[in-house]
């Protein structure tokens, strides 16, 4: 697998980045490609695929006519 070098890196950051790992139980490196993970934009394809995922995950619903629901409205 590729390694990524961070060279400059603000000492404050590093720290903060330490307590940040440390209070998730993880070390700075595995922290910091969850980082890169969760913050890289999507692909249209991954996009496309988590969608889909999504609304095959989600129960059938009928929903009613809003057409015979303003008319029973009107009737009121």
């Amino acid at each position: 697998m590729p390694d990524l070098l961070i060279r400059d890196l603000d000492p404050e950051l590093l720290e903060r980045l330490k307590l940040w790992a440390k209070q998730r139980g993880r070390s700075v490196q595995s922290e910091v490609k969850e980082i890169l993970k969760n913050n890289t934009p999507l692909t249209m394809e991954e996009v496309r695929a988590r969608m889909a995922e999504f609304w095959r995950n989600q129960p059938r619903r009928r929903l009613s006519d809003s057409a015979e629901l303003i008319r029973e409205d009107r009737e009121r």
